[in-house]
């Protein structure tokens, strides 16, 4: 999964991106809304942590943009100014969740993953393709209720596979999801992690098939 920080404050933004990164996200920081405009309209993310305080452009307006352009992806506002109606005019104008300055970091995570779980179109914490299953709280992965062990690259594709299964995902929205910007994004080696993958799955009931021209589905064995 890959997250957006648009914050204008280098040390929180720095603090932000290492914590989420040790949650195996990819996270990608931006210090102003010039770029994050850009940046939004460049590259595809799965959630937006958004400062309203920016730089050359503010929050509300990166926003605006963004979802003037129709684009749902979710949006978490941190602001300093928590106030009622600063709440409400930001959910008006289409954030997703909001949370006011200083924050707890364990509360942010658990917002992440609830707002990761809606954009998919989950109620329940639990991921599962036959007999895998994904816990969207602990980050765990199970085949048979037996952990299945995976590189933090291998647990990205998989993850994102498992989000939309019964859906064809492309080697591009896969490898977008595993790189950030100063990373070299690379579809050849999207190839290889699905490999492996399929190694791990053998004795799953969960299987991942490549679509020709159209990337890869995971789906249940025997779902032809």
């Amino acid at each position: 999964m890959r997250i957006l920080v648009v914050e204008d404050n280098t040390e929180l933004a720095q603090w932000l991106g290492r914590t989420l990164r040790k949650e195996q996200y990819a996270v990608d920081c931006i210090d102003n809304g010039v770029d994050a405009d850009f940046a939004l309209r460049s590259e595809q993310y799965n959630l937006v942590i958004l400062d309203l305080s920016l730089p050359r452009m503010d929050g509300k307006e990166v926003l605006r943009r963004l979802r003037g352009r129709n684009d749902m992806t979710p949006v978490l506002v941190l602001t300093a100014n928590n106030t009622v109606q600063s709440r409400v005019a930001e959910l008006d104008e289409g954030a997703d969740d909001y949370m006011a300055k200083p924050f707890d970091i364990e509360e942010l995570e658990a917002r992440i993953r609830v707002l990761l779980r809606r954009s998919s179109g989950q109620a329940s914490p639990v991921v599962a393709c036959g007999d895998l299953n994904y816990n969207t709280n602990t980050r765990e992965f199970l085949i048979a209720g037996q952990t299945l062990a995976l590189t933090p690259r291998e647990r990205a594709v998989l993850e994102l596979l498992l989000r939309k299964a019964g859906t064809s995902v492309t080697k591009q929205a896969l490898a977008q999801s595993l790189f950030s910007l100063d990373e070299d994004v690379s579809t050849d080696a999207i190839e290889i992690y699905v490999h492996r993958l399929r190694k791990k799955l053998e004795h799953s009931t969960a299987k991942i098939m490549t679509l020709r021209g159209l990337g890869y589905l995971l789906r249940p064995a025997g779902n032809e």
